[in-house]
Protein backbone atom coordinates (compact mmCIF):
# COMPACT_ATOMS: atom_id res chain seq x y z
CA UNK A 1 0.00 0.00 0.00
CA UNK A 2 1.48 3.31 -1.13
CA UNK A 3 -1.18 5.78 -0.04
CA UNK A 4 -4.31 6.09 2.09
CA UNK A 5 -7.23 8.45 1.49
CA UNK A 6 -9.56 9.51 4.30
CA UNK A 7 -12.45 11.90 4.72
CA UNK A 8 -12.04 14.16 7.74
CA UNK A 9 -15.53 15.18 8.90
CA UNK A 10 -16.37 18.35 10.79
CA UNK A 11 -18.69 18.70 13.78
CA UNK A 12 -21.17 20.98 15.46
CA UNK A 13 -22.06 21.13 19.15
CA UNK A 14 -25.71 20.42 19.88
CA UNK A 15 -24.89 21.28 23.48
CA UNK A 16 -21.84 22.75 25.21
CA UNK A 17 -21.51 23.42 28.92
CA UNK A 18 -18.45 24.21 31.04
CA UNK A 19 -18.80 22.64 34.47
CA UNK A 20 -15.43 23.39 36.06
CA UNK A 21 -11.73 23.90 35.62
CA UNK A 22 -8.78 21.69 36.51
CA UNK A 23 -5.76 23.02 38.42
CA UNK A 24 -3.75 22.83 35.19
CA UNK A 25 -6.17 25.27 33.51
CA UNK A 26 -8.05 22.79 31.31
CA UNK A 27 -11.80 23.34 31.30
CA UNK A 28 -14.13 20.51 32.28
CA UNK A 29 -16.96 20.23 29.80
CA UNK A 30 -20.16 18.38 29.03
CA UNK A 31 -20.82 18.52 25.30
CA UNK A 32 -23.07 16.78 22.82
CA UNK A 33 -21.04 16.61 19.62
CA UNK A 34 -22.46 15.80 16.21
CA UNK A 35 -20.58 14.80 13.05
CA UNK A 36 -21.71 16.72 9.95
CA UNK A 37 -21.23 15.89 6.31
CA UNK A 38 -18.73 18.67 5.67
CA UNK A 39 -15.27 17.23 5.20
CA UNK A 40 -11.65 17.75 4.27
CA UNK A 41 -9.84 15.21 2.09
CA UNK A 42 -6.65 13.75 3.55
CA UNK A 43 -4.14 11.72 1.52
CA UNK A 44 -1.07 10.21 3.19
CA UNK A 45 1.56 8.81 0.77
CA UNK A 46 4.72 6.82 1.36
CA UNK A 47 7.97 8.51 0.38
CA UNK A 48 11.43 7.18 -0.20
CA UNK A 49 13.57 6.30 2.80
CA UNK A 50 14.89 9.42 4.51
CA UNK A 51 12.55 11.75 2.60
CA UNK A 52 11.12 13.10 5.83
CA UNK A 53 7.69 14.58 6.40
CA UNK A 54 6.02 17.06 4.06
CA UNK A 55 2.56 18.63 4.18
CA UNK A 56 0.61 20.54 1.55
CA UNK A 57 -2.79 22.23 1.68
CA UNK A 58 -4.86 23.91 -1.00
CA UNK A 59 -5.82 26.70 1.44
CA UNK A 60 -2.88 29.11 1.77
CA UNK A 61 -4.22 30.38 5.11
CA UNK A 62 -3.68 26.95 6.69
CA UNK A 63 -0.09 26.41 7.95
CA UNK A 64 1.68 23.58 6.13
CA UNK A 65 4.29 22.96 8.81
CA UNK A 66 4.69 21.89 12.44
CA UNK A 67 1.86 24.24 13.52
CA UNK A 68 -0.68 22.05 11.73
CA UNK A 69 -2.38 19.33 13.82
CA UNK A 70 -2.07 16.89 10.92
CA UNK A 71 1.72 17.36 11.03
CA UNK A 72 1.76 17.06 14.82
CA UNK A 73 -0.30 13.85 14.63
CA UNK A 74 2.19 12.28 12.20
CA UNK A 75 5.13 13.21 14.42
CA UNK A 76 3.47 11.72 17.51
CA UNK A 77 2.60 8.46 15.76
CA UNK A 78 6.15 8.09 14.46
CA UNK A 79 7.67 8.94 17.82
CA UNK A 80 5.48 6.39 19.63
CA UNK A 81 6.44 3.56 17.27
CA UNK A 82 10.06 4.53 16.57
CA UNK A 83 9.41 5.23 12.88
CA UNK A 84 11.50 7.57 10.74
CA UNK A 85 8.96 9.82 8.90
CA UNK A 86 9.06 9.19 5.16
CA UNK A 87 5.72 10.27 3.80
CA UNK A 88 3.70 13.24 2.58
CA UNK A 89 0.33 14.56 3.75
CA UNK A 90 -2.01 16.36 1.37
CA UNK A 91 -5.04 18.27 2.67
CA UNK A 92 -7.94 19.55 0.58
CA UNK A 93 -9.83 21.95 2.85
CA UNK A 94 -13.59 22.42 2.90
CA UNK A 95 -14.15 22.91 6.63
CA UNK A 96 -13.61 26.61 7.44
CA UNK A 97 -10.71 27.47 9.72
CA UNK A 98 -11.26 28.94 13.22
CA UNK A 99 -14.96 28.14 12.84
CA UNK A 100 -15.89 25.96 15.82
CA UNK A 101 -16.22 22.93 13.53
CA UNK A 102 -13.01 21.08 14.56
CA UNK A 103 -11.38 21.54 11.16
CA UNK A 104 -7.83 21.18 12.46
CA UNK A 105 -8.75 18.48 14.98
CA UNK A 106 -10.44 16.28 12.41
CA UNK A 107 -7.43 16.53 10.07
CA UNK A 108 -5.19 15.38 12.91
CA UNK A 109 -7.54 12.48 13.67
CA UNK A 110 -7.64 11.48 10.00
CA UNK A 111 -3.83 11.33 9.88
CA UNK A 112 -3.75 9.03 12.94
CA UNK A 113 -6.23 6.69 11.23
CA UNK A 114 -4.44 6.90 7.88
CA UNK A 115 -1.01 6.10 9.33
CA UNK A 116 -2.45 3.22 11.33
CA UNK A 117 -3.63 1.74 8.03
CA UNK A 118 -0.66 2.74 5.85
CA UNK A 119 1.99 1.51 8.29
CA UNK A 120 -0.08 -1.49 9.50
CA UNK A 121 0.38 -0.47 13.13
CA UNK A 122 -2.77 -2.22 14.40
CA UNK A 123 -3.26 0.43 17.05
CA UNK A 124 -6.01 -0.16 19.60
CA UNK A 125 -8.74 2.42 20.09
CA UNK A 126 -7.15 3.36 23.42
CA UNK A 127 -3.73 3.90 21.83
CA UNK A 128 -5.21 6.14 19.16
CA UNK A 129 -7.21 8.05 21.77
CA UNK A 130 -4.06 8.71 23.82
CA UNK A 131 -2.32 10.25 20.81
CA UNK A 132 -5.46 12.16 19.86
CA UNK A 133 -5.96 13.68 23.31
CA UNK A 134 -2.39 14.97 23.38
CA UNK A 135 -3.30 16.97 20.25
CA UNK A 136 -6.50 18.51 21.60
CA UNK A 137 -9.77 17.87 23.40
CA UNK A 138 -11.84 17.47 20.20
CA UNK A 139 -9.49 15.01 18.49
CA UNK A 140 -10.66 11.79 20.21
CA UNK A 141 -14.22 12.55 19.10
CA UNK A 142 -12.99 13.17 15.55
CA UNK A 143 -11.66 9.61 15.41
CA UNK A 144 -15.33 8.62 15.49
CA UNK A 145 -18.51 9.61 13.65
CA UNK A 146 -22.02 10.21 14.93
CA UNK A 147 -23.51 11.71 18.08
CA UNK A 148 -21.50 11.59 21.31
CA UNK A 149 -21.49 12.95 24.82
CA UNK A 150 -18.02 14.30 25.64
CA UNK A 151 -17.04 14.86 29.27
CA UNK A 152 -13.90 15.59 31.28
CA UNK A 153 -11.75 17.74 29.00
CA UNK A 154 -13.38 16.01 26.03
CA UNK A 155 -11.77 12.60 26.37
CA UNK A 156 -14.66 10.72 28.04
CA UNK A 157 -16.91 9.76 25.15
CA UNK A 158 -20.30 8.07 25.32
CA UNK A 159 -22.18 7.10 22.14
CA UNK A 160 -25.66 8.64 21.98
CA UNK A 161 -28.62 7.92 19.70
CA UNK A 162 -28.22 9.41 16.24
CA UNK A 163 -29.79 12.80 15.60
CA UNK A 164 -33.40 12.47 14.42
CA UNK A 165 -34.08 13.09 10.70
CA UNK A 166 -33.82 16.79 9.92
CA UNK A 167 -32.03 19.33 7.73
CA UNK A 168 -29.24 21.57 8.94
CA UNK A 169 -27.95 24.82 7.45
CA UNK A 170 -24.45 25.78 8.60
CA UNK A 171 -23.22 29.36 8.15
CA UNK A 172 -19.68 30.63 8.75
CA UNK A 173 -19.28 34.45 8.82
CA UNK A 174 -16.12 36.01 7.33
CA UNK A 175 -14.07 36.04 10.53
CA UNK A 176 -12.63 33.53 12.95
CA UNK A 177 -12.77 33.22 16.73
CA UNK A 178 -9.85 32.10 18.87
CA UNK A 179 -10.85 29.18 21.10
CA UNK A 180 -8.41 30.18 23.92
CA UNK A 181 -9.82 33.72 23.83
CA UNK A 182 -13.41 32.43 24.04
CA UNK A 183 -12.70 30.29 27.12
CA UNK A 184 -10.75 33.10 28.80
CA UNK A 185 -13.67 35.46 28.16
CA UNK A 186 -16.02 32.86 29.66
CA UNK A 187 -13.84 32.58 32.78
CA UNK A 188 -14.00 36.35 33.25
CA UNK A 189 -17.76 36.35 32.66
CA UNK A 190 -18.38 33.57 35.19
CA UNK A 191 -16.28 35.37 37.79
CA UNK A 192 -18.28 38.57 37.31
CA UNK A 193 -21.77 37.03 37.15
CA UNK A 194 -23.31 35.15 40.09
CA UNK A 195 -23.70 31.41 39.42
CA UNK A 196 -27.48 31.72 39.67
CA UNK A 197 -27.37 34.33 36.93
CA UNK A 198 -25.57 32.05 34.45
CA UNK A 199 -27.71 30.04 32.06
CA UNK A 200 -26.18 26.58 31.66
CA UNK A 201 -27.59 24.30 28.96
CA UNK A 202 -29.21 21.17 30.38
CA UNK A 203 -27.19 18.41 28.76
CA UNK A 204 -29.19 15.67 30.50
CA UNK A 205 -32.49 16.92 29.04
CA UNK A 206 -30.83 17.13 25.63
CA UNK A 207 -29.75 13.48 25.94
CA UNK A 208 -33.32 12.46 26.82
CA UNK A 209 -34.63 14.39 23.81
CA UNK A 210 -32.18 12.52 21.58
CA UNK A 211 -33.56 9.26 22.99
CA UNK A 212 -37.08 10.35 21.99
CA UNK A 213 -36.02 11.24 18.42
CA UNK A 214 -38.14 14.42 18.52
CA UNK A 215 -36.44 17.19 16.53
CA UNK A 216 -38.40 20.02 18.17
CA UNK A 217 -37.65 18.61 21.63
CA UNK A 218 -33.97 18.24 20.76
CA UNK A 219 -33.86 21.81 19.48
CA UNK A 220 -35.58 23.13 22.61
CA UNK A 221 -32.79 21.77 24.81
CA UNK A 222 -29.78 22.74 22.67
CA UNK A 223 -27.51 25.40 24.15
CA UNK A 224 -23.95 26.71 24.22
CA UNK A 225 -22.61 28.54 27.27
CA UNK A 226 -19.88 30.19 25.17
CA UNK A 227 -22.48 32.02 23.07
CA UNK A 228 -23.12 34.63 25.76
CA UNK A 229 -19.52 35.88 25.73
CA UNK A 230 -18.61 35.39 22.06
CA UNK A 231 -21.68 37.23 20.74
CA UNK A 232 -20.85 40.28 22.86
CA UNK A 233 -17.67 40.66 20.83
CA UNK A 234 -19.11 39.37 17.54
CA UNK A 235 -22.79 40.49 17.31
CA UNK A 236 -23.06 39.32 13.69
CA UNK A 237 -23.48 35.81 15.10
CA UNK A 238 -26.82 36.91 16.58
CA UNK A 239 -27.87 38.33 13.21
CA UNK A 240 -27.17 34.98 11.52
CA UNK A 241 -29.17 33.16 14.19
CA UNK A 242 -32.12 35.50 13.67
CA UNK A 243 -32.03 35.10 9.89
CA UNK A 244 -32.06 31.31 10.18
CA UNK A 245 -34.97 31.37 12.63
CA UNK A 246 -36.87 33.85 10.45
CA UNK A 247 -36.49 31.36 7.59
CA UNK A 248 -38.03 28.56 9.62
CA UNK A 249 -35.30 27.01 11.76
CA UNK A 250 -36.71 25.47 14.94
CA UNK A 251 -33.44 26.45 16.64
CA UNK A 252 -30.20 28.18 15.67
CA UNK A 253 -27.04 27.90 17.75
CA UNK A 254 -23.38 28.84 17.65
CA UNK A 255 -21.10 25.80 17.37
CA UNK A 256 -18.15 25.40 19.73
CA UNK A 257 -16.30 28.66 20.30
CA UNK A 258 -17.80 30.06 17.10
CA UNK A 259 -18.34 31.88 14.93
CA UNK A 260 -20.16 29.21 12.87
CA UNK A 261 -23.91 29.08 13.41
CA UNK A 262 -26.20 26.20 12.45
CA UNK A 263 -29.95 26.02 12.14
CA UNK A 264 -32.09 22.89 12.58
CA UNK A 265 -35.02 22.54 10.17
CA UNK A 266 -37.89 20.06 10.06
CA UNK A 267 -38.91 21.37 6.60
CA UNK A 268 -36.31 20.74 3.90
CA UNK A 269 -37.81 23.39 1.59
CA UNK A 270 -37.41 26.00 4.34
CA UNK A 271 -33.82 24.83 4.86
CA UNK A 272 -33.07 25.28 1.17
CA UNK A 273 -34.53 28.79 1.21
CA UNK A 274 -32.44 29.63 4.28
CA UNK A 275 -29.33 28.28 2.59
CA UNK A 276 -29.94 30.46 -0.48
CA UNK A 277 -30.54 33.64 1.54
CA UNK A 278 -26.87 33.75 2.55
CA UNK A 279 -25.52 34.79 -0.81
CA UNK A 280 -22.92 37.05 -2.35
CA UNK A 281 -19.87 35.07 -1.27
CA UNK A 282 -19.67 36.71 2.15
CA UNK A 283 -20.43 33.51 4.05
CA UNK A 284 -19.21 29.97 4.04
CA UNK A 285 -22.38 27.89 3.98
CA UNK A 286 -23.41 24.23 3.89
CA UNK A 287 -26.66 22.30 3.89
CA UNK A 288 -26.62 18.77 5.29
CA UNK A 289 -29.23 16.08 5.93
CA UNK A 290 -29.72 13.65 8.79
Amino acid sequence: MEEVFRKAYGKVNLGLDVVGRRPDGYHLVRMVMQTVDVSDDIVVRRGSAGSGLTLSCDNPEVPADERNLAWKAAVLVCRKYGIEPSFSISITKRIPAAAGMAGGSTDGAAVILALNELLELNMTEQEMDEIALSLGADVPFCLRQGTYLAEGIGEKLTKLPDLAPCSMVIVKPPFGVSTPWAYKALDEYLEAVPENGTVHPDIDLLRKALDRKDVSDIAAHMGNILEAVVTREYPEILDIKKRLIDKGAVKALMSGSGPTVFGIFTDDKAAQEAFLCFEGGRYGKFKVEF
